[in-house]
Formats: C-alpha cells, structure tokens, sequence
C-alpha cells in the first residue's frame, strides 16, 4: 500500500476542489494513484472534474516579434513585479525578441548565444541586467513559427502570448483566433486532436455517473455520447464559442472564412509550472527600497 502523504492529499484536493476526508479515502482506495483517485472521485459525484492548472507564480514578461512568414514569443522572467516593469528589464525583453526572430534560434539554449546590437550575447546582456536590477532573470523558453501560411500573434498585457499558424483566411482572422486561444486557453484544435485514451476515460467516467439512473441501455448510450461530445468540443478550440463573436463557433468563423484551417498553435502564459516562493510582501518592498 503506498502512503498516504499530506502533499498528495492537498494535490488532489486542489485538482479535484473535493473535501480533505475525501480525497484521501480516494487516494487509499486507489493505492495512492492520484490520476486513478481523481477519476473515483468524479465516478461517486464528490468531484465535478478534474480542476488541476499549471501553476502560474513566477514573474516577468512575454515578448513578441514578428515579420512577414515568422513570429516569436519569448518568456523572460524575473523574481518580482517590480522587476518585471522595469524599463531595463522590458527593454532587454524586446530586444532579445528582436534578436530571437532575426536569428532563427529554435530555442531558448541557442537564443542564449546569440548576439544582440550591442555585440554582447543574449546570455552577457542577461548576466549584466541582473547586476543592474539586483535579482535573478531567466530566459526561460520560446516559441516560433516559420511559414508560407498567416501566422497570427498575440500578447496580452505582457503575461500570455499566442501564436497561430492559420491555412486560408486573412490576418484579422488570425489575430482574432490567437487573442481567442488567449482567452480560452483550449488543449487541442478539433476533436480529432483530442487523443484516444482520454475519450476513452472520460467514457469510462460518463458511464459510472449514469449507470443507476434506471434508464434503458440505448438511452444511456445516448447520454454518454452526448457527454462525451460536450467535453471534446469545450477542450477543442473549433468546438468553443467564439471570443469575437459567441453566437457562432470557431469552427463555423473558420468556414465562414472560406474553410479556413487551423494547423498549429503555441499558447504561453507567464510563469506556467513555475511555484513562486511565497514572500513577504513588506519584505519585498523593502527589499527593492535597499532597506533589507
């Protein structure tokens, strides 16, 4: 049996939103199994769904450049906030944007050697930036794509950044789709993105929720499907509403473009799996005033 540590039970509690007693009789029943646990919770109605997110604790910014067939987006990030709206620190962002569109690095390692205007690399001007703001910057990843196709971008309020590579359409239509994918941060493009065995889970879970009902077995059928279908076409960008215009879908806006494809997208938010040390925020004010 494994153990049931205080850490798992506070895990699934805030993937599930179920009460302490509970998640830990689900871990116990499910061998300390969180994925498994969580799935029994939903099946006995303690859980609605699994409300797991990336935490997003870490400063800084998202960064963007583009020119005709490429766009990048670069996550930089800092200690704090103050940090993270400090002119040094937004101009240093830009310019390694800048640098990371014009000299197709494909990622954030071979970013960190190329050379900005000044002839200093990415990574001379990130260590000389730290000795200017008095704390650590990281760059940490970047996104970029190439193409004949559209490729929209987007960055909202410096924190979450999209691109999408868009066949067919024009670029208004590619803006709207990656300030869309900001918003509604969708997993999968279309149903058949969605892969085969989380259908096949989510299957499993629909069934266990209405398996007492009474009702007959082609019914259930039934209502499972239409389970099933709700999911996919809320986890799948062309099955949402449409952020521009929420009477139609984003598949019926790619249609009504012309039948318009999505062929990728790349969403970054601030942050995203980074847990921030809590401080204290009278410390930290103190700490950037030089008085700590």
């Amino acid at each position: 049996m494994a153990e049931i540590t205080a850490s798992l039970v506070k895990e699934l509690r805030e993937r599930t939103g179920a009460g302490m007693m509970e998640c830990k009789k689900a871990l116990t029943e499910n061998d300390g199994d969180i994925q498994a646990a969580a799935d029994w919770l939903r099946k006995t109605g303690l859980a609605k769904a699994d409300k797991k997110a990336s935490r997003i604790a870490a400063e800084g910014r998202i960064a963007m450049a583009q020119a005709p067939g490429k766009a990048v987006l670069v996550e930089i990030n800092s200690e704090t906030d103050f940090v993270a709206k400090d002119a040094n620190f937004l101009a240093f962002t830009d310019e390694v944007a800048k640098v990371a569109l014009d000299s197709g690095a494909q990622d954030a390692e071979a970013l960190k050697a190329a050379k900005l205007a000044s002839g200093e690399t990415v990574e001379e001007a990130r260590s000389h930036l730290i000795a200017k703001v008095g704390e650590n910057v990281q760059v940490r990843r970047m996104a970029r794509v190439d193409g004949a196709n559209i490729i929209g971008a987007y960055v909202h309020g410096g924190r979450i950044g999209v691109l999408v590579e868009v066949k067919g359409g024009n670029e208004e239509l590619a803006r709207g789709l990656a300030m869309h994918i900001a918003a509604m941060n969708p997993p999968y493009i279309s149903p058949a993105h969605v892969p085969a065995d989380f259908i096949a889970r989510e299957k499993e879970i629909a069934l266990a929720q209405v398996k007492d009902s009474g009702k007959p077995a082609e019914i259930l059928e039934k209502m499972v499907s239409g389970k099933i279908a709700k999911t996919l076409a809320e986890i799948s960008l062309t099955g949402q509403p449409y952020v521009l215009d929420t009477n139609q879908t984003v598949e019926a806006a790619l249609k009504a473009a012309g039948g318009a494809q999505v062929l990728s997208f790349v969403r970054l938010a601030v942050g995203e799996g980074i847990e921030k040390q809590a401080d204290d925020f009278a410390a930290e004010v103190m700490k950037q005033a030089g008085l700590a």
